[in-house]
C-alpha cells in the first residue's frame, strides 16, 4: 500500500470510527436504542427484560416520556401497580396531555376504589376524545364503582357503539350485566366476547365461570376444554377445569389431569406447581409438601417453588428446614418481603414474639400493603398482650383483603374475648359474604347467635357449615359446644365424638369432649377419653397436653409430669406443655427441677417472656432475689413495657432499697398495663409512699383494695400494712391503728404490724 494510499485509509477508518463513537456516545441514540430494545422484548411478552431496557433508557434521559410510559404499561403487565402508577404519573408531569396515561391512570384509580382521585383523568378523557370507546368504558367502570349501574351500563353500550369489533367491550358490559341481575343479556355478550376474541383468554373463562355459576355443569366443563385447546400452554384455564372438577366432587379425576399439565407444562413454574397448589387448597397438607419437595429438587432455582416449599414447611412445624431455605432466600436479597413474613411466621411458631415483630416490620417496610404481613404482626402483637395494637394490624389486613379469613378469624377471637357480640356478628358476616364456601363464617356467626340465647339459629348456620365443608370437623365441635351450652350433655358427647371421627387429631373436639364430662364431675371419664383418643393418635403434642392438664387437675402430679413429659417429646415448641410441666414439678414440692425445666425452656426459647415471669416468681417465692431480679430484667429487655415484669421488679427493688424512682417509672407503666390489678395499684401505691407523696399512695392502696374485693380475691394483709404506714405518715392514727388490727387478724404473726401498733399505742 502506497503512503497516499495508507493516509487516505487512515483517515476514512478515523472519520468511521470517530463518526461511530459519536453516535453510541449521543445520548438521544443511546436512549432510543434502549426503548427499541425494551419494545422488543416487549412483543415478546419478556416482560421484565423490557422494564430493564426501559430503566437504561430513563438513566440517559430522566426525561424520556416514552420511556416512562412504555415502563409503566409494563409494569401493568407484570401487576406491579403501585409502580405503573408512579410511571404513569412521571408520563403525565412531562407531558401533561397523554391521553392514554391518563385513561391508565383512570382505570388504575377506580379500580383501588380512588373515585376522587379519578376524575380528574376522566374529566380529561371526556373533554379530549368524548367519542372514543376508551372514554366510555373508562367512565362505565367508574359509575359500576359508584354503584351506578344505570350510568355504567350506558357508557358502555356507547363504548360498544364507538367500536364494535372489541372483544374487551362486550365482556366488561357483559360482566355488569351480571351484577344487575340480566343474565340473559349477559350470556349474548359473553359470547359475542368469544366470537370476537377467540384467543380472549378473559372472555373464554367468563364463559365458562357463566355456565358453572348456573349449574350448566356439562357446558361449562366444554367451554374449559375449548379454552385450553385455545392456548394449552396457559396454566389459567386448566385451573378452571379443575376448580370446575373439584365443584363437581370429582377429586381422583382433577389430581389425574394435573399430572397430565404437570407434564404438559413442564417448561411453565405455574403449570408443574398447579399439582402441589391442588394438594395444599385441598387440605392434603403431606401430599403437597412431598409433591413440593420434590418439585424443589427438580427446579432448585425456581424461587416461587422454594417459597412455597418454605411456606408448606412451616404449616408442618418443619421449622429447622423452613428456616435454612428462608435464610438462604434472605442472603441473597435481605429486602425479600415474602422472605421476612416466613421469618416472622417461623418465630412465632417458635413462640419468638419480640423476633416476629422485628421480622414483620421490617416486611412492612418493604411492602406497606403486605395484608399477610400485618396479619401475622397482629397475632404476634397479641402475644405480647398488645391487643389495641394486634387488633389495629388485624383491621389493617382485613381492610386490603377483605378475603383473609385468618385475619377475620383473629379478629373474632378478640371479639369472643370482649364478649363484642354485635362486633362478631359484623366480622362473621363479612366472612360469610367474602368466603360463603367456606364454613368459618357461619360457624362464627353460630357463636354469637349462642351468646344471644338464639339457639335455633345457631343450628341453623352449624347444618350450613357442615353442608359447605362435609370434611370439616369443625361443625361438628360446634355443635358439641351448642349441646353444652344447653346443658345437653350426652349429645354434645356424640357430636365430639363425631367430630373426632372426622379428624382424628382434633384437639378442640377432645378439649370439648372433656370439658362435658368436667362439667359433670366426671373427671375420670375425661382423663379416660384423653386416653382412648391418644390410643388412635399417639404421636399428638395436644392430647398429652390435655390429658396432664386433667391429671393435674385431679392432683396426680406424676401422671401430669409424665404426660407434659410426653407432650414436649412429640413438640418441642410446645409452650403451655412446658409451662404447665413447671407448675406441676413446684406443687410436687421439686422446685428445683421446676426452674430447671424454666432454664431449659429459656434455652430452647429465649424470646418467651413466659419463662423469664414464672422462673422469676419461682425465684421470688424462694427469696432468691437476685435471681429474680435478673429473670424480670431479661423479660423486660424482650418486652420493654410487659407491665407484670415491670410491676415485680418494682416491687421488690422497693423493698430492698433500690433506685425510688426507677421503681416508679417501672411501676406506672405496669398500672397503665395491668388497671384492673391490685398487685399493680399496690405496687404504685408503695412507689409512692417511698417518695413522700403519702396521699397518693393512700389512694392507690385503697385502690388495691377495691379491686381485690370487685375480683373476689382474698384480703391481703401486705396491703393493709402498707395502709397503715401511710396513714401513720400522715398523722392519720386511727385509721392506722385499724388497719393494723386488722392485720393482725389476717396474719396474727405478723412482727411489723405488732412493732408498729405498739409504737402506736404507747404514743
Amino acid at each position: 500500500m502506497s503512503r497516499s494510499s495508507f493516509v487516505r485509509f487512515f483517515f476514512i477508518t478515523f472519520f468511521i470510527t470517530t463518526l461511530l463513537t459519536g453516535c453510541s456516545r449521543d445520548p438521544n441514540v443511546r436512549k432510543q436504542k434502549f426503548l427499541e430494545s425494551g419494545n422488543r422484548y416487549r412483543d415478546k411478552g419478556k416482560f421484565r427484560e423490557a422494564v430493564i431496557q426501559y430503566a437504561n433508557a430513563i438513566q440517559v434521559d430522566p426525561r424520556f416520556a416514552e420511556a416512562h410510559y412504555q415502563l409503566g404499561e409494563t409494569y401493568l403487565k407484570l401487576k406491579d401497580y403501585n409502580r405503573a402508577f408512579v410511571e404513569l404519573s412521571r408520563t403525565l408531569d412531562l407531558v401533561p396531555d397523554n391521553y392514554s396515561a391518563h385513561l391508565e391512570m383512570a382505570n388504575l384509580l377506580v379500580a383501588a376504589r380512588q373515585l376522587k382521585d379519578a376524575q380528574p383523568h376522566l374529566d380529561f378523557l371526556k373533554s379530549s376524545q368524548p367519542d372514543s370507546a376508551d372514554t366510555h368504558m373508562a367512565w362505565g367502570n367508574f359509575y359500576a364503582a359508584q354503584d351506578n349501574l344505570g350510568a355504567a351500563l350506558t357508557e358502555m353500550q356507547k363504548g360498544i357503539a364507538a367500536d364494535p369489533s372489541r372483544a374487551d367491550s362486550y365482556l366488561s358490559l357483559a360482566l355488569l350485566q351480571l351484577r344487575a341481575q340480566l343474565p340473559d343479556q349477559a350470556e349474548i355478550n359473553l359470547k359475542k366476547a368469544t366470537e370476537l376474541g377467540p384467543k380472549n383468554m378473559n372472555a373464554q373463562l367468563a364463559l365458562g365461570g357463566f355456565y358453572q355459576s348456573h349449574n350448566r355443569m356439562a357446558e361449562a366443563e366444554q367451554q374449559f376444554k375449548r379454552a385450553i385447546d385455545v392456548d394449552p400452554h396457559d396454566p389459567a384455564p386448566r385451573a378452571a377445569y379443575t376448580r370446575l372438577l373439584m365443584t363437581e366432587g370429582k377429586r381422583a379425576e382433577s389430581e389425574a389431569f394435573l399430572r397430565r399439565t404437570k407434564q404438559d407444562l413442564a417448561d411453565d413454574s405455574e403449570g408443574y406447581r398447579m399439582l402441589g397448589d391442588f394438594y395444599f387448597a385441598d387440605g392434603q397438607l403431606d401430599k403437597a409438601t412431598e409433591e413440593y419437595a420434590s418439585l424443589f429438587s427438580e427446579h432448585p432455582k425456581d424461587l416461587q417453588v422454594k417459597k412455597n416449599y418454605i411456606q408448606l414447611l412451616i404449616l408442618k412445624n418443619r421449622l429447622d428446614e423452613a428456616a435454612k431455605l428462608n435464610d438462604e432466600i434472605l442472603k441473597a436479597n435481605a429486602h425479600d418481603s415474602e422472605a421476612l413474613v416466613y421469618r416472622g411466621q417461623i418465630r412465632l411458631r417458635q413462640n419468638d414474639a419480640a423476633g416476629a415483630v422485628d421480622s414483620l416490620q421490617a416486611a412492612l417496610k418493604e411492602d406497606p400493603n403486605n395484608a399477610v404481613a400485618h396479619y401475622h404482626l397482629g397475632v404476634a402483637l397479641g402475644m405480647q398482650n398488645n391487643e389495641a395494637q394486634s387488633e389495629s394490624e388485624l383491621r389493617t389486613a382485613v381492610g386490603l383483603h377483605p378475603d383473609l379469613t385468618d385475619a377475620q378469624r383473629a379478629l373474632a377471637a378478640i371479639e369472643i374475648r370482649h364478649n363484642d357480640v354485635d362486633a362478631l356478628t359484623e366480622t362473621a358476616q363479612q366472612i360469610v359474604y367474602g368466603a360463603p364456601n367456606s364454613p368459618d363464617g357461619y360457624l362464627l356467626r353460630a357463636v354469637a347467635e349462642m351468646q344471644r340465647q338464639k339457639f335455633s339459629d345457631a343450628e341453623s348456620d352449624i347444618h350450613k357449615a357442615a353442608e359447605v365443608a362435609p370434611a370439616s370437623a369443625a361443625p361438628y365441635v360446634q355443635m358439641g359446644n351448642l349441646h353444652q351450652a344447653q346443658k345437653q350433655y350426652p349429645e354434645a358427647i356424640k357430636s365430639y365424638q363425631q367430630a373426632l371421627d372426622k379428624d382424628g387429631n382434633s384437639t378442640d373436639a377432645l378439649q370439648g369432649m372433656m370439658n362435658t364430662y368436667i362439667a359433670q364431675k366426671q373427671l375420670d371419664q375425661a382423663i379416660a377419653a384423653a386416653r382412648a383418643q391418644i390410643a388412635k393418635q399417639p404421636a399428638n403434642s395436644g392430647f398429652y397436653d390435655l390429658l396432664g392438664t386433667a391429671l393435674f387437675q385431679k392432683k396426680d402430679y406424676s401422671g401430669a409430669d409424665a404426660a407434659f413429659q410426653k407432650s414436649i417429646e412429640l413438640d418441642k415448641n410446645n409452650s403451655d406443655a412446658l409451662l404447665k410441666l413447671a407448675q406441676v414439678q413446684t406443687a410436687e414440692g421439686s422446685v428445683s427441677q421446676a426452674l430447671a425445666t424454666y432454664q431449659r425452656s429459656i434455652k430452647d426459647h429465649p424470646r418467651e417472656i413466659s419463662f423469664y415471669l414464672l422462673a422469676g416468681m419461682l425465684y421470688e417465692s424462694q427469696h432468691q432475689y437476685d435471681q429474680a431480679k435478673n429473670m424480670y430484667q431479661q423479660a423486660l429487655n424482650i418486652q420493654p413495657e410487659n407491665p407484670l415484669a415491670s410491676n415485680n421488679l418494682a416491687y421488690i427493688m422497693l423493698q430492698q432499697g433500690g433506685n425510688v424512682d426507677v421503681a416508679l417509672a417501672m411501676a406506672q407503666t405496669a398500672r397503665r398495663g395491668m388497671p384492673d390489678s391490685p398487685a399493680a395499684a399496690d405496687t404504685l401505691g408503695y412507689a409512692y409512699f417511698q417518695k413522700g407523696v403519702y396521699q397518693s399512695a393512700i389512694d392507690m392502696f385503697q385502690e388495691s383494695l377495691r379491686l381485690s374485693q370487685k375480683h373476689g380475691a382474698a384480703d391481703d394483709a401486705t396491703v393493709h400494712y402498707h395502709l397503715a404506714l401511710a396513714y401513720e405518715k400522715t398523722k392519720q392514727t386511727a385509721s392506722a391503728r385499724q388497719q393494723l388490727e386488722h392485720v393482725l387478724k389476717l396474719d396474727p404473726n405478723n412482727a411489723d404490724a405488732k412493732k408498729v401498733l405498739s409504737s402506736l399505742r404507747s404514743s
